[in-house]
């Protein structure tokens, strides 16, 4: 008779714990899993997919733009907001489905409730006690607020995706992903958009001269930006508005305030400090490479360990920790060289280190950028320029890093993603054939350095 009721409990049914479960019932544990809300975590329910699909439906006022150039006649649209929600809800809720259809399929056992971790092999889900050899955390993360008087009449990006009605006008707080992207969406919709962040620039730790692209160009859509603000109290007017007073005195009222100022793990309540599992300051479980904590039966990954919080890579850490627990296979994911993308409008992708990041680390580093209108718009009074921008070692000529501002960014910088990955040198890309026209040539084209 097994030891314990499990070989791997799952705390959490998101992206990362969905796939560490089902590949570790596919090795031949004996997988739980414990979910309490839906399946499929923040980047199926309220992140990566639907905001997309919001994003999809704000670039369709640029399409409708510039069709008329191309010689169709059109009426004036009408965008319908609970229509477009609705169809979201309905693709989410198939989405969830598959998710359970795949556990159930591996084999897995899905348990609906609350767990929380008694001890190091031990967990409680709504009274019913199971025990595991392993117990891999998976909880992800949740929206942070600032703390500021006021702070209950903003909304957080949760909240976004269900609104009952678009406002006339909005600000959202942040200068990263998120913030980006709605405001983005909102501008998009036909609502009068500010995007109000703390520092000089947007998306710190990014390559600077390609977040300034972005700001440019959001700017060029319509978006309010505001530089170097950051809110110290919110009221409500009179008419029903909101009133934001930043900390250099300055205000703006709009119909919505949304919060986009960064996210803390979710690692309250579930036993784990009692466990003997020790959190960082910032909320994070510590783990070592291999996603273990410093109690050998207790794991974590994605957003609660706060190491790359990204969808993919929280995949790519189940992925591994299944290898290690149950192929006999340590594994390590590997945080070199992962692209990523802001779906703003328009999109921003990257790969590979920023310009700042190479001259930090390498004595003689080489540019290459363009920026231009793509073909599409030159029938068109649209202005949006493109922006490509390569970083190279001067001493190997390897490619360190590929950074683009434009329509379907993240689309080009995955594929640009595996040269720069295998090493690729400046000599590669610039033997390389591009297709022609496309904007995405332009990256084995660059021929003259700019820096």
């Amino acid at each position: 008779m097994p030891k314990y009721d499990f070989d791997l409990f799952t705390i959490g049914g998101g992206s990362g714990g969905v796939r560490a479960s089902r590949v570790s019932a596919g090795y031949g544990a004996r997988v739980g899993l414990a979910e309490s809300g839906r399946l499929g975590g923040t980047c199926v329910n309220l992140g990566c997919i639907p905001k997309k699909l919001l994003s999809y439906a704000a670039h369709f006022r640029d399409e409708f733009e510039a069709a008329r150039s191309f010689g169709w006649t059109l009426g004036d649209p009408e965008f319908d907001w609970q229509r477009l929600i609705e169809n979201k809800d309905r693709e989410i809720a198939r989405l969830n489905a598959v998710y359970e259809k795949l556990l159930l399929g591996a084999g897995v056992t899905i348990l609906r409730g609350r767990a929380r971790i008694v001890d190091p092999h031990t967990v409680e889900v709504d009274g019913r006690t199971l025990t595991s050899a392993h117990i891999l955390v998976a909880t992800g993360s949740r929206a942070a607020y600032p703390d500021i008087p006021g702070a209950e009449f903003a909304i957080g990006s949760d909240a976004a995706f269900s609104l009952p009605d678009l406002p006339a006008s909005s600000l959202v707080v942040g200068g990263g992903y998120i913030a980006i992207e709605f405001a983005s969406v909102f501008n998009g919709l036909g609502v009068k958009s500010a995007l109000a962040y703390r520092h000089d620039s947007l998306l710190r730790g990014f390559d600077g001269e390609t977040a300034r692209h972005l700001g440019t160009e959001l700017g060029r859509k319509g978006v309010q930006l505001l530089a170097g603000r950051e809110p110290a109290r919110l009221s409500r007017n009179a008419d029903g508005s909101i009133l934001t007073r930043f900390r250099d005195g300055s205000e703006i009222s709009t119909g919505l305030v949304l919060f986009a100022t960064g996210r803390q793990p979710n690692s309250g309540g579930l036993g784990l400090q009692a466990a003997g599992v020790p959190l960082e300051a910032d909320g994070s479980i510590r783990v070592d490479r291999y996603s273990c904590s410093s109690v050998t039966s207790i794991h974590a990954i994605g957003d609660v360990t706060n190491r790359r919080n990204l969808t993919p890579v929280a995949t790519a850490e189940g992925m591994a920790l299944a290898k290690t627990l149950f192929r006999g296979e340590p594994s390590a994911t590997d945080y070199d060289c992962i692209p990523t993308a802001v779906f703003g409008n328009p999109n921003l992708a990257t790969v590979g280190l920023s310009e700042e990041e190479a001259r930090e680390r390498y004595p003689d580093v080489h540019i290459y950028r363009t920026a231009f209108r793509s073909l599409k718009h030159t029938l068109t009074a649209i202005q949006e320029r493109i922006f490509m921008k390569l970083v190279v070692d001067g001493t190997t000529q390897r490619v360190l890093g590929a950074h683009m501002v434009g329509p379907d960014a993240g689309e080009v910088i995955q594929g640009i993603a595996i040269a720069v990955k295998l090493g690729a040198t400046k000599a590669q890309f610039d033997a390389t054939i591009g297709i022609h026209p496309t904007a995405a040539e332009e990256f084995v084209t660059l021929r003259e350095r700019a820096a």
